[in-house]
């Protein structure tokens, strides 16, 4: 038998009731894992968790938002020797679950996993700090870190928007930054920027075409844009288009960049859907290559270049 720890937040509803952990427990048990389950009890707990546990574990499993995965992350990659691990997504809006191929039934995603395979995934890295799949900063970025818990358990997804459509209305701050990207240096002022390996991000699926989770790179995106109708206009866009095809946006596709900001930004950064509490003026933003993780094979053609079982 191979051994699996499942972390969880008990907090994250009904579905981490004794008796679906049970049920959990016998999926992984017919799989021939022996499994534990660990509740976390604080922010932070997940990481902790994972960066103390015995290197025979064969498989961590994260059960939350993707928030609840960044910690996952983070507490692996400070390990000696990473772990494999895998996310079964019980979040609000699961970007990562749903490019994973996962769907809404707990159970069905649980079984789907435990057939899938291991596959080495680009992580990136922002002044230490991992991220599986999105770090930003600017207009709208603070969104899912400060929508309250209670709006997200009442009202899902809808809790964003709601949040999205006062700070549409709130004045918008352009920072002065200058970036360097490939041997390209350059200075101006910015109201948004995003860094990311995704092709679905805050609920927008396709929101880049061709995205591969192992081809050494992340996108990268600079909008200067600061009237409403503007901000409108490119959001509009962003529905319905490749944003690397939006007018007004400057794109990269890189493994690295570095920016830094002439005055300590008055928001702090989004990583995965959690505040980085780090005020500095500098930001190195890296590539974390083959990290393993364990995850059904339904869009595995489509998001990696390497199809191969690893």
């Amino acid at each position: 038998m191979k051994n699996c720890i499942v972390i969880y937040n008990p907090n994250s509803g009904h579905i981490f009731k004794a008796k679906y952990l049970k049920e959990y427990k016998k999926i992984l048990s017919k799989h021939e894992y022996n499994s534990k389950f660990i509740g976390t009890e604080y922010a932070g707990h997940a990481k902790e968790i994972v960066s103390h546990l015995d290197n025979h574990i064969d498989l961590v499993i994260s059960m939350g938002g993707d928030g609840t995965f960044n910690e996952v992350m983070t507490g692996n990659l400070q390990r000696k020797k990473p772990l494999v691990l895998a996310h079964i997504p019980v979040g609000t809006t699961n970007d990562v679950g749903v490019m994973f191929g996962y769907e809404h039934d707990i159970i069905k995603n649980l079984r789907m996993l435990l057939n899938g395979e291991i596959k080495g995934m680009d992580i990136g890295n922002i002044n230490g700090r991992p991220f599986v799949y999105v770090a930003g900063f600017g207009k709208f970025m603070q969104i899912p870190y400060q929508t309250p818990r209670k709006l997200k358990k009442k009202y899902g997804h809808m809790a964003y928007l709601i949040e999205g459509i006062k700070d549409f209305f709130a004045p918008t701050k352009l920072h002065k930054i200058t970036y360097k990207v490939d041997g390209i240096e350059k200075t101006g002022y910015y109201s948004f920027m995003l860094i990311s390996n995704a092709n679905r991000i805050a609920g927008i699926n396709n929101f880049y075409k061709d995205v591969k989770l192992d081809d050494d790179a992340f996108e990268v995106m600079f909008c200067n844009f600061r009237r409403r109708i503007d901000i409108l206009k490119t959001f509009t866009l962003l529905l319905t288009m490749d944003a690397t095809k939006v007018s007004g946006i400057e794109f990269y596709k890189t493994n690295h960049i570095e920016v830094k900001f002439y005055d300590y930004p008055n928001k702090a950064w989004c990583v995965d859907g959690e505040k980085l509490d780090r005020a500095v003026l500098n930001y190195d933003i890296s590539n974390i290559r083959n990290v393993q993780i364990m995850m059904p094979s339904k869009n595995i053609n489509k998001n990696f270049i390497n199809n191969k079982k690893n």
